[in-house]
This record gives structure tokens, C-alpha cells and sequence, in this order.
């Protein structure tokens, strides 16, 4: 059985969640305490040592980002809480960790719990911190890496070393400046809602392409791109439209011009 606090400075949030948990849950998780702070919430992680925290992220006195500051080592799995789209979701995913939207209910925290259970051991959850630590230290939008979710962990992965993405059915390719391939256990899609729009673009159903990687352009058979490595990729032709604006945008310095001065 899996242990856990609630790290929650809303009275009411905390004991709905723990409502929730002993509910629908208490054959799988033992409630351990009940923390309104986050400096609470560090006295009982010491003194529990629990498998989960539930950490809600705004708190009046710290915030729940905070709390990494009090551990060297991160040896627990950390669930954020939020009751809205808070601007830290998109380091949250890209760091692959999860949240939880309040108000909680009962499917949401199912299909967490599930993930969780399927995590093979805690040594990549201090990777995960890691990457979300550095992100959330970013510019908003601007994250420099993310967690690739493998098929026995995860791979930290710098945002700008992505070449491109190859959908391979249930799965995905990421291919880096390294000449390695990276097999993903998620679907293109899903890594698609993860990479910043302004970088990458979606040029077929099957590939997601870094702009900054792309050598040239052709149309005399088809719609080619040819990447830095020598790859050579189909342009899909319902998307060749969109891809030379962008195309177009991306390498005129006018529009970078423009956007300064905006």
C-alpha cells in the first residue's frame, strides 16, 4: 500500500481530496497527514517519509515550488493540485510529472494513480524534478528541456537538440543533432501539444519537423524538405500552405523586427 500527505493551505480542498482517497481508495493509499503550509508539509515528508504529496501550487506563504528547496534528494512522487489553468501546467507536462485540476474528482485521480503504478521505481522521478525545476526557472513558453517518456523510464532531452518526430503507430521517433533515435511511448500528438509552436511544425501525419533544422524546401517532386542530416521528408499537401508561411515567417528578419518592437 502506497502512502501519502496533502500539502493544501484550503481547508476545505484538503479534506475533500482526503475524502476522496479514503473513499475510493484507502485499499491502495494510506493517508498519512494533512499539511496547510509548506513548512508543514516539509516536517511531515521528513518525519513520514510518505510514497506521494499532493502539492498544491499556490500558497500564501510559499508556494508549492518551494518545497523542492528543503530536499537534496526527491524521494517521493509529487502530484501537483491547482484550481486553475496556472501558468506552471506546460513545465509540469514537459517534466512528464502530474497535476490534478481542482475541484478533484474521482477519474481524474483514478487515471493518475494508474500512471503512477505503472512508473518503474522512483530513480526518474528525481530527473523529472529536475527538468521541471530549470523549466519553471525559464521564461514562460521558453523551456530548454523536457522528459521523454520511454519504454523503461524516461530521457531527458534538451528542446533545441530535437531534429525531428516520427509517428511509428502507438509510438513515436524522436530524432536529435546526436544521430540518435528515441523510441517514445507516447503517440506524435502527444509530443506535438508538449513542443513550444514556434519551433516545431507539423508538416504530415507522420512528422514533426524543427524549423530550425530544415536546409531547404522543394516542390519540383512533391513537397520535400531536406533537414540539416541529410534527411529528406514529404511535406503533406493540405499542410504545404500553412508550412511556407511559417517557412517564410521564420526566416524573414522583418518579422523578427517587428515582434521586438511589438
Amino acid at each position: 500500500m502506497k502512502t501519502c500527505i496533502i500539502i493544501d493551505d484550503e481547508k476545505n480542498a484538503r479534506e475533500a481530496l482526503a475524502k476522496i482517497i479514503k473513499r475510493y481508495f484507502d485499499t491502495k493509499i494510506e493517508m498519512l497527514f494533512l499539511a496547510d503550509s509548506v513548512k508543514k508539509g516539509v516536517f511531515a515528508i521528513n518525519k513520514h517519509k510518505p510514497d506521494i504529496v499532493f502539492l498544491d501550487i499556490e500558497m500564501p506563504e510559499e508556494n508549492g515550488f518551494k518545497l523542492f528547496d528543503y530536499f537534496d534528494i526527491y524521494d517521493f512522487e509529487v502530484i501537483f493540485t491547482t484550481a486553475y489553468k496556472h501558468y506552471a501546467i506546460d513545465a509540469i507536462k514537459f517534466a512528464a510529472l502530474d497535476y490534478l485540476l481542482k475541484p478533484i474528482n474521482y477519474i481524474d485521480l483514478r487515471d493518475v494513480l494508474v500512471r503512477l503504478e505503472k512508473k518503474k521505481g522512483k530513480s526518474s522521478n528525481v530527473d523529472q524534478i529536475e527538468v521541471f525545476l530549470n523549466n519553471i526557472n525559464s521564461d514562460p513558453g521558453n523551456f530548454n528541456k523536457i522528459a521523454l517518456p520511454t519504454l523503461d523510464g524516461f530521457q531527458l532531452e534538451k528542446v533545441n537538440n530535437i531534429v525531428y518526430c516520427q509517428a511509428e503507430e502507438s509510438y513515436c521517433k524522436i530524432f536529435t543533432n546526436r544521430n540518435e533515435a528515441i523510441l517514445v511511448a507516447r503517440p506524435l500528438k502527444g509530443i506535438e501539444e508538449l513542443l513550444p509552436e514556434k519551433l516545431f511544425f507539423r508538416i504530415h501525419k507522420s512528422y514533426l519537423v524543427n524549423m530550425n533544422y530544415i536546409k531547404s524546401y522543394s516542390k519540383a517532386e512533391g513537397y520535400i524538405v531536406t533537414l540539416e542530416n541529410g534527411v529528406q521528408l514529404d511535406v503533406a499537401t493540405r499542410r504545404n500552405e500553412d508550412f511556407l508561411k511559417e517557412l517564410t515567417k521564420s526566416s524573414d528578419p522583418e518579422c523578427d523586427n517587428e515582434e521586438d518592437e511589438a
